[in-house]
């Protein structure tokens, strides 16, 4: 079964880039260097990128209600983002791993409006949402790919919310955490689960123990293999089968 003790991101040394290019998981890299922008155009522009951490599990990096004058992209480890309500209860909205934007959703009030935690080591590029508003006007296609950052957060937000049986619901997100792990040069069959059970099943809207009991049918019936935080894919496309209904909501 998955245990509860927080666990780590694959080790792998953090591409911090250099004076013209870009951390390799960085998503305005991506963005700029195939057009012809590289670092030092960037901070030609007063963009400046500032490396940050690390922070260890359970620190936050921003808190629900702070002043919005930055976004972050994850350079190393994981972070979740969530809320507390009125009886300080949790739900944890998002997981983001390298490459992956935080506190664009601090736009639109001009604060951050949920809390980023990190899950385990985390390291961050922080960047001045004024000097990247700036820099939008000057890079093309800058603004439109924030924006696509945004929706696609928002959708993410949306894939559990309907009634979908809870196997539907852990495969969906096994499968997609994999599809993570392979876009960092892992398997995307043999995961490492860094964050403790019941973030799953908070994230999901689950109970731990609906959480136990599902996975416990997938390894009954032979898709997955678990041992403490690893967990093997044995035959993804039945776990695919068994998300469709929400891969094809999404």
């Amino acid at each position: 079964m998955l245990d509860n003790a927080v666990g780590l991101w694959p080790e792998k040394p953090v591409d911090d880039g250099d004076a013209r290019h870009f951390c390799s998981t960085c998503v305005f890299g991506r963005l700029c260097l195939p057009r012809g922008y590289d670092k030092a155009a960037l901070h030609e522009l007063h963009c400046l990128i500032e490396h940050v951490g690390p922070f260890h599990a359970g620190a936050e990096i921003f808190r629900t209600g702070d002043a919005f004058d930055a976004v972050f992209s994850v350079r190393a480890g994981v972070v979740k983002t969530q809320l507390r309500d009125e009886r300080g209860r949790e739900q944890i909205l998002a997981f983001y791993t390298p490459g992956d934007l935080i506190g664009l959703d601090g736009i639109e009030d001009d604060r951050y409006p949920c809390t980023a935690v990190a899950v385990d080591t985390v390291m961050l590029c922080r960047f001045s949402f004024p000097a990247i508003a700036t820099l939008s006007a000057r890079v093309p296609d800058l603004q439109r790919t924030l924006f696509a950052v945004m929706a696609r957060d928002l959708r993410m937000a949306q894939w559990h919310k309907g009634d979908f049986p809870a196997e539907a619901r852990l495969a969906d997100f096994l499968l997609r955490w994999g599809q993570r792990l392979a876009q960092r040069g892992y398997s995307g069959t043999q995961l490492t689960l860094p964050m403790p059970r019941g973030d799953i099943a908070n994230y999901l809207s689950l109970a731990p123990e609906t959480v136990s009991r599902s996975l416990r049918r997938l390894m009954d019936d032979g898709l997955v293999e678990v041992r403490g935080r690893e967990v093997k894919l044995c035959q993804p496309p039945a776990l695919v089968e068994l998300a469709r209904a929400i891969t094809d909501r999404a």
